[in-house]
């Protein structure tokens, strides 16, 4: 049986191809989900230790890599 992947995988394979990419940037991956769905996934994957978020002052922006 195949198992289909979580969003948070989603999330972590889309920051290892693409690293230091925005929250705005991985949002824009995922249509289907509202912005703060996507947030909150990322922010429960960096409290996991798979995400690191980077929270950068001007205009708000938030950066993600793997740690």
């Amino acid at each position: 049986m195949l198992q289909q992947a979580t969003i948070g995988d989603q999330i972590l394979e889309l920051v290892r191809v693409h690293p230091d990419c925005t929250l705005e940037e991985v949002t824009q991956h995922f249509p289907e989900l509202h912005w703060y769905d996507v947030y909150i996934e990322m922010e429960r994957l960096s409290r996991l230790g798979h995400l690191r978020l980077i929270h950068k002052s001007v205009l708000s922006t938030i950066t993600s890599r793997l740690p």
